[in-house]
Order: structure tokens, then C-alpha cells, then sequence
């Protein structure tokens, strides 16, 4: 198959066209919209080609260090990211985000890199990084819905969690109720994606390949796997945030705490 042509500076700029229609229809509607989406299309085009950039040059060194401390800086910002979704999150909330992004991201990466895909390396960093950005982008936004819905739950329905602590509830199981609404918000958009995937829109990675000159099903196997991983990825983040910050909603007596 035919390799796709390049796209140069001018096929940039002219991509740039595209979104001068949006801007357009922002300013004659007076949405004030203009200046972010110059400031978005700006911010697009310096931070890609700097990752290009970068990555290039990660790629060449291809050294284990490196790419651990890449994936570890990934997980700070992603944990940063999700943490700025959650309305008054308690305090230490950011590490307990970045452990499970992080814990996740490790088991599921491995898995797919080792067993799955059978990288010549564990730490290739042509491999890793583009796994681990996928699975983080997702999970990200899975721990900020799961520790937002259990913080807004606690506090709506305070009352009935001490109710349940005064009838001899342990905190794990007072809060039950919750965690599953937790995991339920979590959950639900990786379980849409699933649902109609290929059938609305072709993902990324499948489109990528194709354009790239794959084989529509050896790319659609790719997705198919990348699917799973971000399945079993966001779960994991989700779950872990939790597990690690419901403790957080009571005191050392048990109680359920009212600054929360």
C-alpha cells in the first residue's frame, strides 16, 4: 500500500483555514469564543511540534531511565489534570491520584507491551510512551469523575452515611453506596466508547494506521486490543483513587468528618 504524502508548512497553514470557519461563526454570533480558540489553535501548534520534537530525540536514545522518567512526569501531570475537575478536593488527594494513575498505568502498559504485543524491549520508548499516554488520557479523566461523584455523594447525603455508622456500619461498608455510583460515572464513557466503536467513528490509533498504510484489520486488531487496555486501565485508576481516598471522609473515630 502507498505510503501517505508528507504534510509541510503549507498543508499546515492551510489546515488553519478549517478553524477560521469556527472563528468566524463565534464572532458574528458574539459567543466571545475568538480568542480562546486563536489562543487553542496557537497553543495546538507550538506544544505538538515541540512533543515531535522531543520525542524524536527520546526515540533515538531509546534508554529506560529516560522513559521511566517521561512516564513518571506523564502521570504528575495527568494527576495534576484530573485533581482540577474535582470540586474541593481534601488534601493529599494529589498523590493518592498520581499512586493510582501511576499503578495502573504500570500493570496494564506492562501487560500489553510484554505479553500482548511482544515488544523486543519492555522499555522501548517507541512503544511505552504512546501506550502510556493513551491509557493516562483516559484514566485521568476517570479518576476526576469517580472522586468528584463520591466527594458531591458524601456531601449530599450525609445523613444517610451517619445513619448507617450509628447502626454499626464500618466506614467501607457505610460508603458503599457511593463507591458504586463512583465507579458507575467512572466507568460509563470507556463503556459508551465500547459500545459503538466502529460503528460512529473509526479511534484514533485505527485511523492513524490506515492512513499510515496498514492493513485495515491488522489495524483494526490494534484498536481492538487498545480498546481492552483502556477498558482494564480505566477500572484500575478508578477503583485504586477510591480505595485509597474514601478513608479520607471520616476521622480516627470513625465518623464522618464535616470538613469534607
Amino acid at each position: 500500500m502507498k505510503q501517505p504524502p508528507d504534510i509541510g508548512t503549507l498543508e499546515l497553514g492551510l489546515s488553519v483555514v478549517l478553524v477560521l470557519v469556527a472563528g468566524l461563526v463565534s464572532a458574528a454570533l458574539r459567543l466571545g469564543l475568538l480568542g480562546q480558540l486563536v489562543w487553542g489553535t496557537l497553543r495546538t501548534f507550538v506544544q505538538l511540534t515541540l512533543v515531535g520534537y522531543a520525542l524524536t530525540y527520546i526515540f533515538a536514545v531509546d534508554h529506560a531511565l529516560l522513559v521511566a522518567g517521561i512516564v513518571a512526569l506523564m502521570c504528575l501531570i495527568a494527576a495534576h489534570a484530573a485533581l482540577g475537575r474535582v470540586q474541593r478536593a481534601p488534601r493529599g488527594s494529589f498523590v493518592l491520584a498520581a499512586l493510582s494513575l501511576g499503578s495502573s498505568t504500570f500493570i496494564v502498559a506492562a501487560m500489553v507491551c510484554g505479553v500482548v504485543i511482544h515488544a523486543e524491549r519492555w522499555y522501548s520508548a517507541r512503544v511505552v510512551i504512546p501506550i502510556a499516554g493513551m491509557i493516562l488520557g483516559n484514566s485521568l479523566t476517570a479518576v476526576a469523575l469517580a472522586l468528584d461523584r463520591l466527594l458531591e455523594e458524601v456531601r449530599g447525603r450525609s445523613g444517610e452515611l451517619e445513619l448507617r455508622l450509628a447502626l454499626g456500619y464500618t466506614p467501607w461498608e457505610a460508603i458503599q453506596p457511593h463507591v458504586r455510583s463512583a465507579l458507575r460515572a467512572a466507568m460509563t464513557p470507556t463503556i459508551n466508547a465500547l459500545m459503538v466503536v466502529g460503528l460512529v467513528s473509526l479511534p484514533g490509533m485505527m485511523t492513524g494506521q490506515i492512513l499510515a498504510g496498514a492493513e485495515p484489520l491488522r489495524a483494526a486488531r490494534y484498536q481492538i486490543v487498545v480498546m481492552m487496555m483502556l477498558a482494564a486501565a480505566v477500572a484500575g485508576a478508578a477503583l485504586l483513587v477510591i480505595a485509597l481516598s474514601y478513608r479520607r471522609c471520616f476521622d480516627d473515630d470513625q465518623a464522618l468528618r464535616r470538613d469534607i
